[in-house]
């Protein structure tokens, strides 16, 4: 069968596939081979610049031009054409190297210095710092924007319906009220706290030979201070550099970003399981789109499909971010390829990442609150003032105040007149009395409405 979308193994490049296309500039083969051209180029760039090398170099400004060009209009054609190279080869970065020198044959100072191309480097010198650069344009372009875009709507609605008062349901069951913004503003202090976190991950690199102690390179310039050479390399790349590595960059960084992901993709998944039964409860209803359907055989669903959506892809996500951050840190000895194909899976985790976020987005501009549910639902639970009650009667030195409202209140039916008429019976001062007779649970909320209001994206 011929590939397309209806007959793809992975939905991500099936079903799903138009909702991908943001990351496919970033993990597709295509960008991966992308990458490895940018890093090999300016290599050979950073070997021309530099005095002490003076077998390659320095290049005219025509030349310099022509190599960024290249980088410019790298094209899927390029890709296909290196491709094909490898499939004599069996390895595809010496595919890529043999590639540049055909590409770049008309150029008389480019045949001269033909041999500086990948001079010094192992596969992974080029590998490493490619990876890194498409994990930095995913986060930046992609992926971060599309977190932040739901924690700018969960911002949006906490302020919304801060005031607007919500029965808890601590175990399933009646607890001390809450307001429905409050609980969407606990939601934006986790996400915030994982976009800081994120933000404190540096992607590594490394460009020190085939075992991490520039052997290949003294042997050429024994007087030239690779260190420092190949660390301003990797750092004009907006990376850190890693001094002490094997053949390959230990990955550490990576796992650290995965594990970042993976928590804040459970934060998710616990706001798409809360949502889902609100929605449930009838707190919220959801807007029906035109021409939507809930279900095959009864016409008058609306589904919380999106929230359900995201929870499954987040789930899928945090299975393959866990292996890629549990496997990749680990190398038998100096190196083994164990990673390199596991490496090649970080958009499918990504991807099934961002599927999340989009569906948890699109729920969340499908809601709206149900206030006169919301109402009714703490008309019914007056119970819930026993702890207010209780505690007033710790504050004034009653005896067995716990346990007295407890004896009233645990397991049976409780209204209004039945609170009222234990609070009149209490010997407490009069403020405290007035105050207690004023609460319901609609206003025993305490500082949940500003709370809600004071949140903020960071």
């Amino acid at each position: 069968m011929p590939p397309s979308t209806l007959t793809a193994l992975s939905p991500l490049d099936g079903r799903y596939s138009a909702r991908l296309d943001p990351l496919r500039a970033f993990f597709s083969e295509y960008a991966l081979i992308r990458f490895r051209t940018l890093i090999e180029i300016e290599w050979l760039k950073a070997l021309a610049m530099h005095p002490d090398i003076r077998e390659v170099g320095p290049f005219s400004g025509d030349t310099m031009d022509q190599l960024d060009r290249l980088v410019e209009q790298f094209c899927e054609a390029d890709a296909a054409q290196i491709k094909a190279i490898e499939m004599r080869t069996n390895h595809d970065v010496k595919a890529l190297e043999y590639w540049l020198r055909e590409k770049l044959s008309d150029n008389a100072e480019i045949v001269a210095a033909a041999e500086f191309i990948h001079f010094g480097c192992t596969s992974e010198d080029i590998n490493n710092l490619s990876h890194g650069l498409m994990l930095k344009g995913a986060l930046s372009q992609v992926l971060l924007p599309a977190i932040d875009a739901i924690t700018e709507t969960l911002t949006r609605l906490a302020h919304t319906l801060a005031d607007l008062p919500m029965l808890a349901r601590t175990h399933g069951q009646t607890a001390t009220p809450t307001t429905v913004g409050k609980e969407l503003a606990n939601v934006v202090a986790r996400l915030n706290r994982q976009h800081r976190l994120l933000a404190t991950i540096t992607l590594t690199g490394k460009f020190n030979g085939a075992v991490g102690n520039y052997n290949a390179h003294l042997s050429a310039y024994p007087d030239l201070d690779w260190p420092a050479f190949c660390r301003s390399f990797v750092e004009a790349r907006g990376l850190e550099f890693n001094p002490y590595t094997t053949q390959i960059e230990p990955h550490d960084a990576i796992a650290e970003l995965m594990h970042a992901f993976s928590r804040l993709n459970t934060i998710l998944i616990d706001l798409n399981r809360d949502v889902w039964g609100y929605i449930s409860l009838g707190y919220f209803r959801q807007k029906p789109m035109a021409g939507e359907v809930g279900s095959s055989t009864m016409p008058h669903k609306v589904n919380p499909i999106d929230f359900e959506n995201s929870e499954g892809n987040l789930g899928l996500a945090n299975a393959l971010l866990g292996h890629l951050a549990e496997k990749l840190p680990i190398s038998r000895w100096q190196r083994d390829l164990t990673d390199s194909t596991v490496l090649r899976n970080m958009g499918v985790a990504l991807g099934h990442g961002l599927l999340g976020y989009d569906a948890c987005l699109k729920g969340l501009g499908k809601l709206e609150a149900s206030p006169e549910v919301l109402r009714d639902d703490l008309d019914h639970a007056w119970e819930v003032l026993a702890e207010p009650i209780q505690t007033v009667m710790r504050k004034a030195g009653l005896a067995n105040a716990y346990d007295r409202l407890k004896e009233l209140t645990r397991g049976k039916a409780i209204d209004q007149a039945l609170l009222h008429d234990f609070i009149r019976s209490l010997p407490l001062p009069d403020s405290d009395k007035t105050r207690l007779l004023a609460l319901t649970p609609a206003t025993y909320t305490g500082l949940a409405a500003a709370l809600a209001r004071a949140i903020r994206k960071e």
